[in-house]
């Protein structure tokens, strides 16, 4: 159980934090800026919720996925190292990931096919699913960084979950758009020309 009694510890006036293993590093380290990446995700998607409450079945989901991604930045903040753990590290799962893949084909089910790109707009909760999924492919980026660097080990399944992330975004960007009747908003490649 977490317990947060006290809020600032100036720990942190330093420029540096602590892993969920206790390993001092840098706040700008890798892992820090996946993780704090991912948080960011997090904090668009309780905006763009503000913007879904009036439909049950896509609010229910971004809730759902609003946990996991407080799993997922506990797993990036806990990494794979040599010397056990004193507890029992909580892991993304490739259920998690596999739920995301049957919400996407659910929402699409609604859509017409594509015939141009999108452009982030329409409805309040479609541009607001447009900038979470934005964020959500930052998050991304930040963790496949993480993974390439020597030494560091990260779990497949945490890209499998937000590169499927970033996709249900914008699937439910499109469904907001036709669930408010206001539709894509499609790009005119050079328009203003």
């Amino acid at each position: 159980m977490v317990k947060l009694d006290k809020i600032y510890t100036k720990a942190g006036d330093r420029g540096r934090t602590r892993l969920a293993t206790g390993e001092e590093v840098a706040k700008d380290a890798a892992r820090v800026e996946a993780y704090g990446a991912v948080d960011e995700t997090n904090s668009a998607l309780g905006l763009a919720r503000l913007q879904t409450q009036g439909w049950i079945e896509l609010d229910l989901i971004l809730g759902r996925i609003q946990n996991d991604l407080f799993d997922l930045g506990a797993d990036l903040a806990t990494p794979e190292r040599d010397k056990p753990l004193a507890f029992t590290p909580l892991r993304v799962t490739p259920e998690q990931v596999e739920r995301l893949e049957r919400e996407i084909d659910m929402l699409n089910a609604d859509l017409t096919p594509l015939n141009s790109f999108v452009l982030p707009g329409g409805h309040p909760a479609a541009a607001a699913l447009h900038l979470a999924r934005a964020i959500c492919r930052r998050a991304e980026r930040r963790t496949v960084s993480v993974a390439q660097i020597e030494g560091e080990i990260v779990a497949p399944q945490i890209v499998h979950y937000l590169n499927r992330l970033s996709d249900l975004l914008f699937v439910a960007a499109r469904w907001a758009n036709w669930r408010s009747e206001a539709g894509d908003v499609l790009w005119t490649p050079g328009a203003n020309r």
